[in-house]
This record gives C-alpha cells, structure tokens and sequence, in this order.
C-alpha cells in the first residue's frame, strides 16, 4: 500500500486515483470512506464541520486496509494518517507492515495557490490557506519522521508539470521500490 502526502492543491488525490485506475488498486480515501460509512454520530460530526476522533478513523482504515492485505491486493492511501497519533497507531499495532512507502508530493507555493484560486472554494482565501499548511507541513513531518523510523520507505516526487509527467514520476519511484514492474500494464 502507498501514503500519499501533500498540502491541498498538490495533486496527489487525483494521482492517487489514476494510479489506483491503472493498476487496479484501490483508491482509499478517508474522506470518501467516512462519509460512505453512513455512522449517525459521525456524519453529524462531519455536518458541523469537526474532524472525527482519531480512534474511529484507525479502525475504520484498519479494517479496510485488512480486507485488501486478504485479498492481496494494493491500495493508495489518501489523507491516512492524518496527524503523528494516527501514524504512531499505524507503527504500534502493526498496520506499517501493510506499506511499500509513502510519497509527498513537493509544489511551490505559488503553484498551490494557483491551483486552489482555480478550484474557487470560498473558504480558500490566502490567509486560510497559509494556515491550513502550516499545519499540515507540521504533521506531515511528524508522520514521515515516525513512518520512517518503523522502515516505510519515503520518497519525493515533483508535483509540478502536466498530470501525465506527475504519474511517469511516481511510477518511477513506484518501479525503483518494486511495487509495478514494467510489465505492469494499465487495468491489471
């Protein structure tokens, strides 16, 4: 399984999602898998703009995660962990050995901001933007730092540039790992 990592407008849920399309993997997000759950206590949660606790997302990713490990099948996990708690439960209760490694997906600022003035959401104003990444930065570096010293692998990619240039690099840092090889085609 591979952690996506990025700050919002870095791409790497849309990646995330070809690569899953391509290779046949499955495209976890926590989003999505939250709001598919159909949990009364969480949706009302959700509704009020609150995260949802900590301990309900690991079981939730847990049990999903298990389910694909059975099966033998890869999955691309988007927006899990989500804060250094998450990524300690991933490394304490054995779910690290689930991952081939993690990515984070490095976009300038001005190119974050770009993106995110294209996507038009009325709560993406500069200053609101700035803050969400500084904390997410500080997470994402908590979480790296604890992923890394349980031996996930991690690797940069260079989010900038035509979506087909962004997936050719994460399918290299994909093949250098032996997660695809290059017999690896589209829908297998």
């Amino acid at each position: 399984m591979i952690v996506l990592f990025g700050l919002a407008g870095s791409g790497k849920s849309l990646q995330g999602e070809i690569l899953a399309n391509k290779y046949g993997w499955r495209w976890m997000s926590i989003g999505q898998l939250l709001r598919d759950c159909n949990d009364p206590v969480m949706n009302e949660t959700m509704k009020r703009g609150e995260l949802v606790p900590d301990e309900f997302v690991v079981k939730l990713m847990h049990g999903e995660m298990m389910k694909e490990a059975e099966a033998g099948r890869n999955a691309i996990l988007d927006g899990y962990p989500r804060d250094k708690w998450q990524a300690d439960w991933i490394v304490e209760n054995g779910d690290d050995k689930y991952i081939d490694g993690a990515i984070i997906f490095d976009v300038s600022r001005e190119e974050l901001l770009h993106r995110l003035e294209l996507r038009g959401r009325v709560d993406d104003t500069r200053e609101s933007i700035e803050r969400r990444w500084a904390i997410i930065e500080q997470n994402i570096y908590s979480m790296i730092e604890r992923l890394e010293g349980a031996g996930v692998k991690i690797a940069h990619v260079d989010g900038e540039g035509a979506i087909e240039e962004v997936t050719q690099r994460l399918e290299n840092i994909l093949r250098g790992w032996g997660t695809i090889n290059t017999q690896d085609k589209q829908g297998e």
